[in-house]
């Protein structure tokens, strides 16, 4: 009690402190009865050093004469209780954050103190200290630079020998524990940005290095783990499921490269060469060559369409020239077909580092080309072969080797943008069209560049030219194919997915737009054909159960397509590779609205993407006013509308029943009611509604109940002549689009079945009459829908300035 009265006068006073650290230098063993006085003691320092490093530079002074960091590496070695190891390690992780002197920074660094603290024995199994130590690692860490470095590391000649800081940090880069991994990377990542060569040298040598391989197949494991949920080869999982794991799984794969992506900004050539090599030859060759070679008998290798995501993703990520040139090299080796071993013997200081890990690469192609050919027992061609996965492609598609003889199966990537399957297609050719807009790859400098080299020798053997940029003359001459291949996905019979069809446009688009050509005779005849399939598709849409939402779902998707089509691609997530996969085709043979109402939006969307397609394709650009303009503007003469209340009448509303037809109807199992059925259409607007006689006006009745007019189906019972059916949509539509918002992956488990009412009619003649009155009605509401949509309908829509 005395004692913490007096400590409190002046606490921070040099007398206070001398007399805190003479305290703690008594203590000889750490256990159960001390442990709260040691933890205070050991706090009580940590203070005053932080007002002295700020407000007295004596109390620093005493700091270091006293050298109070043996104590605390004292503390440790003589603690049998290890929960003081936390707190210390806190302490000490609060007081380096908070020292603001370089000369104080300096001399905690200084004396193998620090290092002792990191390189203590700790037991990190069964106990919460692992993330006191990686914070206490990461406080070290954000104070280091070239100056204090040094004293961090234990050199011996001119090579680092130790670098506790960085083995010690290293021991948690797996940890299971979100959080630390992030510290541990932050760890790193300030190391590496500390220019100094010696560590740079430490770091790139085993078992050190071992690191980035490390990081390698931490990131194949995760590629592996993504491929299991796309491809779902057991079926074990249900749809949301693999859903859910596609998404958190490339979520990961992302979160890796930008981690790659960081630590090659840091810009160090020793550095950057280190993590290239790994990159490339640990992950990025083997999975090129594998869906390149068909090498995946046994399954031990990724599925084609995983692979095309990673690559992309990789692309986009991580980016930069070696990145990409290496890429496309593996990509376009059966195209550009001539002899890079031979530039390689040759004199190499022209050229960029690319070439060297290229020639690396290329005998691993070959070889992998090879063993695939005579694994299969099947005949290579020039030296090359394709295996299972490039049959079926079209045949039409020929390259011309250096003898001029044609060599269809020599496609490389450009055989999956031919294939049947249009979700490789569309990956393959999203994947080309990163290269052709990656500034690495295109803008390439051709004194500098190995790729721009290799393109000139391309060129010289297709067309006897010289080419002196690239600027995408690769692809050139497989532009029109491959348009018609987009256009066959866009006018293909069978129901595909919307999403697979915006796609499709999207590349479509992005193609015109980049090679500034326009569309041939025959492949605009396939796109009119297209075009004429969705426009039937949508006007038959128009007798539908949804007539009265198709406006609004117009407008809705114009726009969203409009932003669709107009996303650059280093913005667009490849992530919708994999959602291709996934994505149910429509269900056509349901007659539930519930289904009518997905079939109608779907064919909403792909008749959208034909609009804004054939704007684009016949004008050159997307029209200034967005298209739903047009919509809008004919919304106030959508037809005729009644200038009674009935239109606007609500459950519990006084309505006349001047048009109301008697009749009886039974809801569940309660007795039969007498009621009126009034149908009514304003303009776009439809319902049918069941009133009862107003108990006092009997002119007059109360709703009871309302259904939309449209998708009613009035039909008459063949055994009841006096009977009615109607059929009544359960399925609300805003209620399910937002309970869907912000999850564009998820759809509901279940569906909402339709109710149905029958209405009973004094006589046949009667139930005729209400049938009629609800066709009639229901005619009015499909007219003013039609006379909003006049303007999209029309045959010459989109060629007005042609």
């Amino acid at each position: 009690m005395l004692r913490s009265l007096w400590r409190s006068t002046d606490r921070f006073s040099v007398q206070n402190f001398q007399h805190v650290i003479n305290e703690l230098r008594m203590i000889n063993v750490v256990d159960k009865s001390n442990r709260e006085l040691v933890m205070d003691l050991l706090q009580s320092v940590v203070e005053i050093v932080m007002y002295g490093d700020r407000q007295d530079p004596q109390i620093f002074e005493c700091f270091m004469e006293r050298q109070v960091l043996e104590d605390f590496v004292h503390i440790l070695k003589i603690s049998e209780d290890s929960k003081i190891q936390a707190p210390l390690l806190q302490y000490l992780s609060i007081m380096i954050q908070n020292m603001d002197s370089e000369h104080s920074i300096y001399y905690c660094f200084s004396n193998g103190y620090i290092n002792n603290i990191i390189s203590h024995p700790f037991k990190f199994d069964g106990q919460d200290l692992a993330p006191y130590y990686v914070s206490f690692l990461r406080a070290i860490s954000s104070k280091i630079n070239r100056d204090t470095l040094c004293l961090l590391v234990d050199i011996q000649g001119d090579a680092v020998v130790s670098f506790p800081l960085y083995t010690g940090a290293l021991r948690f880069a797996q940890h299971e524990e979100k959080m630390i991994q992030t510290a541990i990377r932050a760890i790193v990542l300030n190391i590496y940005n500390v220019s100094d060569d010696k560590v740079y040298q430490f770091i790139s040598t085993p078992p050190v290095s071992e690191y980035f391989s490390d990081l390698i197949c931490r990131l194949k494991d995760l590629c592996f783990r993504l491929d299991a949920f796309v491809n779902d080869k057991d079926r074990k999982m249900d749809t949301q499921k693999r859903r859910n794991g596609i998404i958190l799984e490339s979520e990961k794969i992302a979160d890796e490269l930008y981690y790659f992506k960081d630590i090659l900004r840091v810009g160090k050539p020793r550095l950057t060469i280190l993590v290239m090599e790994n990159l490339l030859n640990g992950l990025v060759f083997p999975l090129l060559c594998s869906f390149m070679a068909s090498k995946n008998k046994n399954g031990s290798d990724l599925s084609a369409i995983t692979s095309l995501y990673i690559i992309s993703r990789l692309l986009q990520v991580v980016g930069g020239r070696s990145t990409i040139n290496n890429v496309a090299f593996v990509l376009l080796y059966h195209i550009l077909n001539f002899n890079v071993k031979s530039l390689s013997e040759g004199n190499t200081s022209d050229f960029h580092y690319d070439i060297v890990t290229f020639s690396k690469c290329l005998n691993e192609v070959e070889n992998v080309i090879s063993s695939a050919s005579e694994s299969n027992g099947s005949q290579s061609i020039n030296g090359t072969y394709l295996g299972a996965h490039w049959e079926g492609f079209m045949s039409s598609i020929n390259i011309y080797n250096p003898n001029g003889e044609i060599c269809s199966q020599r496609s490389g990537i450009f055989a999956f943008l031919f294939c049947k399957d249009q979700s490789l297609l569309l990956a393959s050719i999203f994947l080309l069209l990163i290269l052709i807009e990656s500034k690495g790859f295109v803008d390439l400098d051709c004194d500098l560049s190995l790729m721009s080299k290799l393109s000139e020798m391309g060129d010289e053997m297709t067309h006897g030219t010289t080419s002196k940029t690239v600027d995408g003359s690769i692809f050139v001459k497989f532009i029109p194919e491959i348009l018609k291949a987009l256009l066959n996905v866009l006018a293909f019979q069978q129901p595909l997915s919307t999403m697979m069809l915006w796609h499709a446009g999207w590349c479509l688009q992005k193609l015109l737009v980049f090679h500034k050509m326009e569309l041939d005779s025959d492949n605009l005849l396939l796109f009119t054909t297209s075009y004429d399939q969705s426009r039937v598709k949508f006007m038959k849409e128009l007798e539908g159960v949804w007539l009265d939402h198709i406006p609004d779902t117009l407008i809705a998707e114009l726009e969203s397509c409009k932003r669709v089509l107009e996303q650059p691609t280093q913005y667009k997530d490849p992530l919708f590779m994999l959602e291709l996969v996934l994505h149910q085709q429509p269900t056509n043979g349901q007659r539930a609205s519930y289904f009518s109402w997905h079939r109608m939006v779907d064919v909403v969307k792909a008749f959208v993407l034909h609009i804004q397609l054939r704007t684009f394709i016949f004008k050159g650009a997307l029209p200034e006013k967005p298209l739903l303009n047009m919509i809008s503007s004919s919304t106030n003469d959508s037809g005729v509308i009644r200038s009674s209340n009935i239109s606007s009448a609500s459950f519990g509303s006084n309505v006349s029943l001047e048009y109301g037809l008697p009749c009886g109807i039974s809801f569940s199992n309660s007795e039969i009611r007498d009621i009126y059925v009034i149908p009514v259409a304003s303009g776009i607007v439809g319902k049918l509604l069941l009133a009862e006689k107003h108990p006092f006006r009997s002119r007059h009745g109360v709703v009871i109940a309302i259904a939309p007019l449209a998708g009613l189906c009035p039909k008459i019972d063949e055994q009841h002549s006096s009977w009615l059916h109607l059929r009544i949509r359960e399925f609300d539509p805003q209620f399910y689009s937002i309970k869907g918002r912000g999850n564009q992956l998820s759809m509901p488990d279940h569906y909402w079945a339709d109710g149905r009412w029958t209405l009973g009619f004094p006589n046949a003649r009667a139930c005729e009459e209400a049938q009629l009155a609800i066709l009639n009605e229901m005619g009015k509401q499909r007219s003013a829908v039609e006379y909003m949509l006049a303007p999209l309908l029309e045959d010459d829509f989109g060629l007005a300035q042609n």
